[in-house]
């Protein structure tokens, strides 16, 4: 299991604004080790500081991918790579994930404007910082629209860097929303991304529900299909469907038994099963 340690620290500056330090940092419990990865640096995840008030939110350093926190709006397994259908085949590299780069980008600009009747907008612009790369970068922009029991998010992003290394320009987008009838949640997400230079893209659709059998235990499902051309004019398709139990033990630990069928063009069918717990700082 891979956790995070958050670290915020405020300061009020007086008239309505604060400054804002964000420290997290991935750690695997059953081992001790820091990051996801060795490959990881210390502050793995959220690492910035910034200032925010009346007129939003505006941070520098490391930041959390729009569009991975778009997917976690809209899909019932919210932020779990392994778990969630459309998070594992549009974020995993190691399972073909389709989108380029990683769930958090280095040496980001970013801005969040308030809420305004529900809707709320940020954008980010990471320059690469490489010598001889003047032109590498990496933007993305999103909207979140919350009335009632209806969600929509939108994201638009452009990833010229992976792993610290300038890459083949891809555009991505991310579109979908939840509707919560309280004794049943759908989930629905259509993406799609397209490697400039190749012109190889996918698309993906993806649908999800989650049921409270009781005040405690919800049931989850999720189903994601991606179809793409990789290489050129070479189709290949994707199905992965995941479906479980989750018991909330209080309002920051639950325990869950969970099941993933995976299958790609040309391979077998895999399955997963999984039980665990899980406490939120």
């Amino acid at each position: 299991a891979v956790s995070n340690m958050p670290i915020t620290k405020t300061e009020d500056l007086g008239g309505g604004t604060r400054a804002i330090a964000v420290l997290e940092s991935f750690f695997q419990p059953d081992t001790g080790g820091t990051g996801r990865t060795s490959a990881d640096p210390f502050w793995g995840r959220n690492s910035y500081v910034g200032l925010e008030g009346d007129f939003g939110k505006l941070t520098f350093g490391r930041h959390t991918n729009l569009m991975y926190l778009g997917e976690q709006a809209v899909n019932p397994f919210q932020a779990s790579i392994l778990f969630s259908p459309l998070v594992m085949q549009t974020f995993v590299a190691s399972y073909g994930g389709a989108t380029a780069g990683d769930t958090v980008w280095n040496d980001g600009i970013q801005y969040s404007s308030p809420s305004m009747n529900g809707l709320k907008a940020t954008a980010v612009y990471a320059p690469g910082g490489m010598a001889g790369a003047s032109g590498v970068y990496n933007a993305a922009a999103s909207l979140h629209y919350t009335a009632g029991p209806f969600t929509a998010v939108a994201t638009v992003q452009r990833n010229r860097i992976v792993t610290g290394a300038a890459a083949p320009s891809q555009d991505a987008y991310l579109a979908g929303a939840t509707y919560d009838f309280a004794w049943l949640k759908l989930y629905g997400a259509v993406q799609g991304t397209r490697t400039n230079t190749t012109g190889i893209g996918s698309h993906t659709y993806q649908a999800g529900l989650s049921v409270p059998l009781t005040a405690q235990l919800s049931l989850l499902g999720e189903w994601a299909y991606t179809r793409r051309t990789a290489p050129r004019n070479v189709a290949s398709a994707r199905n992965t469907g995941a479906a479980g139990l989750d018991y909330a033990l209080s309002k920051r630990t639950d325990v869950y038994a969970l099941t993933v069928y995976d299958r790609q063009s040309g391979y077998g069918a895999a399955m997963t099963y999984a039980v665990g717990i899980r406490h939120l700082f």
